[in-house]
C-alpha cells in the first residue's frame, strides 16, 4: 500500500507537467498571433490592417488601382518582415533549446559554438571588402553578397569545429564547447582586425549590419530561409527523444536506447544551418537564445516535447515585439533589432537569475 502513493504521487505530478507543457504552448502560440496582427498593423506609414480587406478584395477582382501603395506596404513589405522575424526568432531559440539540452546547461546559447561568430566573420569580410578585393563576389551575388557569406561562414565554423572534437567518430561536449569558446574568439579577434583596418564607410556599415536588424525583408530572402524552417518543423520532433535521455547524461542516455553520436551530430549540425540562415538575414540578435529557452523551462520543465515547441512559437512572438519596438520607438527612422533584443533580453535574464537561479535542467 505505502508503494501505491509514491506512484499515485508520481502519476499526478506528471500530469500536472504535461498539462502545464500543453497551457504554455498554447498561450505561446496565442500570443504569436497577437503580435504576428500587430506586426501587420504598425508601421511609421500609418497604413493599418484595417485596410487589408480591402487590398485582398482588389487582389481578388484583379484591379488593386485604389490599394496600390496599402498592398505594397502590406503584402510587399510588412509581411515578409513579419516572416522573417518569426523565422529568426524560432531558429534563434530553438537553436538555444538544442544547445541547452545538449550542453546540460542553461547559460548555453547557438553563440557557444562559434556559428554566429563565424557568421558575422565571413559578412564583415564581404562588407568591409566588397570594393577590393571581395567586389567580384559582390558584383556576382549583388545585395545577397552579404547574407550568403553570412550562411557560408557559419557553416564553416561548424564544420572546423566539428573537425576538430571528433576523434574515432566520437565527439566530446567538453571538448566541442571549449573548441567553440575558442572559434568565437578567434572570429571576435579578426572581426576587430577587420573593422580597425576598415575605412569610414565600411565600419559604418558592418557596425549597423552586426546591432541586427530586417530593415532589408524581402519575399526572396523568405525564400531562402524557407528550408531551413521547413528543417526545424521536421528535426525537432526527432530530437525529442535524445535530448530528453542526454539530461541523464550521456551513459545513461546510450543505455535508454538514444543513438549518441547521431543526436549530437544533428543537433550541432541543425543548430549550423538554422543560426547561419537567422544570422544571413538578420544580423546578430542576443539573447534570445538563452532567454527563450531558460523561461520555457522554468514554466514547462525539462521534457524537450514541450520545451521545443514552446521556445518555437515564443522566440517568434518576442522577435516579433522586439522588431514592432524597432520601427515605432523612433519612427520614422528605425532602431537595430540587436539593440532592442538587448534591451529586452538583459533585464529579464538577469531577474530570471535572481529569482530563481542557475541551476541544472532538470
Amino acid at each position: 500500500m505505502s508503494a501505491a502513493i509514491p506512484a499515485a504521487t508520481l502519476s499526478v505530478a506528471i500530469g500536472e507537467r504535461r498539462r502545464r507543457g500543453r497551457n504554455v504552448i498554447t498561450a505561446s502560440a496565442i500570443l504569436l498571433a497577437a503580435m504576428a496582427v500587430l506586426s501587420l498593423s504598425v508601421g511609421a506609414t500609418g497604413v493599418s490592417l484595417d485596410v487589408l480587406p480591402g487590398v485582398i478584395a482588389d487582389l481578388l477582382a484583379g484591379s488593386g488601382t485604389d490599394t496600390a501603395r496599402e498592398r505594397l506596404i502590406l503584402l510587399e513589405i510588412r509581411l515578409p518582415r513579419t516572416l522573417l522575424a518569426m523565422f529568426v526568432g524560432t531558429a534563434l531559440a530553438v537553436s538555444g533549446a538544442m544547445m541547452q539540452g545538449l550542453f546540460r546547461n542553461p547559460l548555453a546559447d547557438p553563440g557557444v559554438i562559434g556559428v554566429s561568430a563565424g557568421a558575422a566573420l565571413a559578412a564583415v569580410c564581404v562588407i568591409a571588402l566588397g570594393h577590393g578585393i571581395a567586389a567580384p563576389v559582390v558584383s556576382l551575388f549583388g545585395i545577397y553578397a552579404v547574407p550568403i557569406a553570412a550562411f557560408l561562414g557559419g557553416m564553416a565554423a561548424t564544420m572546423v569545429l566539428v573537425g576538430i572534437t571528433a576523434r574515432h567518430g566520437h565527439i566530446s561536449v567538453g571538448t566541442l564547447l571549449l573548441a567553440g569558446i575558442a572559434i568565437a574568439a578567434l572570429a571576435q579577434s579578426l572581426l576587430g582586425l577587420i573593422a580597425f583596418a576598415s575605412d569610414d564607410r565600411a565600419l559604418r556599415d558592418l557596425t549597423l549590419w552586426t546591432l541586427g536588424s530586417l530593415a532589408g525583408a524581402s519575399w526572396t530572402k523568405v525564400l531562402a530561409v524557407a528550408p531551413f524552417g521547413v528543417l526545424i518543423v521536421l528535426l525537432v520532433p526527432r530530437l525529442v527523444r535524445g535530448l530528453n535521455g542526454f539530461l541523464f547524461g550521456e551513459a545513461e542516455a546510450f543505455h535508454l536506447g538514444v543513438e549518441v553520436e547521431k543526436t549530437k551530430r544533428l543537433v550541432v549540425v541543425a543548430t549550423a544551418a538554422c543560426v547561419g540562415a537567422a544570422v544571413a538575414v538578420a544580423g546578430i540578435i542576443g539573447f534570445l537564445g538563452i532567454v527563450v529557452p531558460h523561461f520555457v523551462r522554468l514554466l514547462t520543465g525539462p521534457d524537450h516535447a514541450y520545451v521545443l515547441p514552446a521556445s518555437a512559437l515564443l522566440g517568434a512572438a518576442l522577435a516579433l515585439g522586439a522588431d514592432i519596438a524597432a520601427r515605432i520607438v523612433v519612427a520614422p527612422a528605425e532602431l537595430p533589432l540587436g539593440i532592442v533584443m538587448a534591451i529586452i533580453g538583459a533585464p529579464i535574464f538577469l531577474h530570471l537569475v535572481l529569482k530563481r537561479g542557475i541551476g541544472g535542467l532538470g
